[in-house]
């Protein structure tokens, strides 16, 4: 049985590793937390044009969700391979695939945002003389914010996990601890990799959760009226 704790040869935490390696741990950390960013907001992005072509011109809507479907089919550790002899070992190789698997989910939660919104809204909202672009930014958007968030935060805290496979091109944030103390059977940097890799995705699933309140309070009050 391996100890939790204590001086064992192995325990599966070792408290000198967590003081003495505290720098490199924090470079791992805030190296996940980037790459979870950046690959999130690129993927963000990137729906929000996808989504748009596909609620303005309807029949792109099956090709888009069978295109963005089949990038989150392909293996990560495949993906990640193909496009390192593209662009190296570097974060392009990582960020890329990453906001790839983003697509479905946050595609899929935009149009389903958007097309949950009433015809009488948008026809109230044009005959208040609202320009299109100012009936989906002030209307639209508001009403679709909540299967956004949804969608948001299922993006987020996939990422986060996926993170720590990069780190087979050397960009895996704390997945770098994890693969180091699987090469040499020592726990403690697996413990501590795995741990903090489930506490950013509870910290960030929380953020945007409270984002997501404070963005549609009368969700919130509709709900509590029930």
């Amino acid at each position: 049985m391996i100890p939790l704790f204590g001086q064992a040869p192995n325990p599966i935490v070792r408290w000198e590793y967590f003081i003495d390696e505290w720098d490199q741990i924090q470079r791992a950390l805030i190296e996940h937390l980037e790459l979870t960013v950046y690959a999130v907001t690129l993927g963000l992005v990137v729906s929000a044009g996808l989504s748009a072509i596909a609620l303005r011109f309807r029949r792109t809507a099956a090709p888009i969700n069978g295109v963005t479907a089949f990038l989150y089919t392909i293996p990560s550790v495949a993906l990640f391979g193909i496009l390192v002899p593209y662009f190296g070992l570097s974060r392009l190789s990582a960020v890329l695939p990453l906001a790839a698997y983003t697509l479905l989910i946050l595609v899929t939660n935009i149009v389903a945002g958007f097309n949950s919104v009433s015809p009488e809204v948008r026809e109230a909202a044009d005959g208040m003389g609202m320009t299109p672009a100012r009936r989906i930014l002030h209307v639209e958007l508001p009403l679709a914010m909540p299967y956004i968030v949804a969608g948001l935060r299922i993006a987020v805290v996939s990422t986060v996990g996926l993170v720590t496979v990069a780190a087979i091109i050397g960009q895996g944030g704390l997945g770098r601890l994890i693969l180091d103390g699987l090469r040499r059977a020592f726990w403690t940097p697996m413990t501590i990799g795995a741990a903090l890799s489930i506490l950013l995705a509870l910290a960030l699933d929380g953020l945007i959760l409270g984002a997501g309140k404070w963005l549609t309070p009368w969700a919130q009050r509709g709900r509590s009226a029930l």
